[in-house]
């Protein structure tokens, strides 16, 4: 199997732009480049919650459309437009989705095999990986500054409910979890206030998105960041 690094993703953009846009995610987890090269072993998740406590049934999870993406993921409803927020905003503005370098989008997956227990989160459809691919759990390339500048004000965006794999160990840089109960009441404010197209929302895919490199933006990136490494635990 061809190893995807964040070079040969973004030299998949460039075939993306005549390339037909995928459909919905498989739902097997991509391996970390140490357990492709057979280093790694991988472990089955043998709980009815996942790693964040959300409760793990098939049956809960929908499919959801991803607007200018074409592609559609599976979520739990709870998780779903808060999620959808940071899928919109990473397509938009860190790397399109659909852009012809294999799969680019999971969700939820019925795959109890995990690399590192956050991605058990994918099991309750609280979870998200872009590109995984490209970054695997303890592998791959990472982000560019500038995009982990994106990624920072993508969290500021989610108050300090949402993870980012690139502040966990083994490091996921495509990976977002929500970090908080599905019935948390600041959940349920979040994904009204960023759905809401009549509503105050801190981005606005259709308006001029805030600039990540604004002193004010990237102390509340700061912030949330904090809050959300304290909510994992």
């Amino acid at each position: 199997m061809t190893t995807l690094t964040r070079r040969t993703v973004l030299i998949g953009g460039a075939v993306g732009a005549v390339a037909a846009l995928t459909g919905p995610a498989p739902t097997a987890l991509a391996a970390p480049a140490s357990a492709r090269g057979g280093s790694a072993v991988a472990r089955t998740w043998n709980r009815d919650t996942s790693r964040n406590g959300w409760r793990i049934d098939p049956r809960i999870v929908q499919p959801f459309y991803v607007s200018g993406a074409a592609q559609t993921v599976t979520l739990h409803p709870a998780a779903a437009q808060v999620l959808l927020h940071v899928v919109r905003r990473w397509h938009y503005e860190i790397q399109p989705l659909g852009d012809g370098s294999g799969t680019t989008l999971h969700g939820h997956t019925t795959d109890r095999t995990v690399y590192a227990d956050y991605e058990s989160n994918h099991l309750s459809g609280s979870a998200v990986a872009l590109h995984p691919g490209a970054f695997p759990a303890g592998g791959g390339d990472g982000l560019y500054p500038h995009q982990q500048r994106i990624v920072g004000d993508i969290l500021a965006d989610c108050d300090g409910l949402v993870t980012w794999g690139g502040d966990l160990k083994p490091a996921k840089h495509g990976h977002f979890h929500i970090n908080v109960p599905a019935d948390s009441i600041q959940l349920k404010e979040l994904a009204k206030r960023l759905g809401d197209p009549t509503g105050e929302r801190p981005y606005d895919p259709a308006g001029a998105p805030a600039d990540p490199a604004d002193p004010a933006r990237r102390q509340r990136a700061g912030r949330a960041r904090s809050l959300a490494r304290r909510n994992e635990h």
